[in-house]
Parts: structure tokens; C-alpha cells; sequence
């Protein structure tokens, strides 16, 4: 399994984090916004956990999604260790 894991920058608005998490990623407004806080503070936080397929598929739309909106969020998926 890999886990989707979004990483911290000082540009990318926090409102746009959050309905990127909620539009890729299922999750509703609070625990979306939870999850960008986790991001804004921590410096990464995780999206969700997937096969690697899915993991890839997932950070090729919030990569792609970010690009087009002219963010430089960044997106990676790692093995769940």
C-alpha cells in the first residue's frame, strides 16, 4: 500500500488544498481542512492510503490540478512502512 502525502509551500492557498483534498480524495470540508492544517504545520500531511496504482493516478490529478490553477503544490506517494 502507498500513502499520498501532500508537501507544504509558502504559495499554494489553503483553500485550494482543501478542494483539492476533498475533490481527489473524498473526504468532507472539516477533515479536509484538517488535513491542510496537518500539511500547513507539519510540512506534509497524508491524503489517503492506496494501492500503487491508485497512489500514482491520485498524485498525477492534484499534480496536474495544482499546474493548471498555477500552484506549485507538490504531490508524492511512498510505501507505507
Amino acid at each position: 500500500m502507498y500513502q499520498v502525502v501532500m508537501l507544504n509551500d509558502d504559495y499554494t492557498p489553503m483553500e485550494f488544498v482543501v478542494l483539492v483534498i476533498q475533490e481527489f480524495f473524498g473526504k468532507d470540508r472539516e477533515t479536509a481542512t484538517q488535513i491542510m492544517l496537518k500539511i500547513h504545520l507539519d510540512g506534509k500531511g497524508v491524503c489517503g492510503v492506496y494501492s500503487r496504482d491508485v497512489a500514482a493516478t491520485k498524485v498525477d490529478q492534484v499534480m496536474e490540478a495544482a499546474h493548471k490553477a498555477g500552484h506549485p503544490l507538490q504531490c508524492v506517494s511512498e510505501p507505507v512502512e
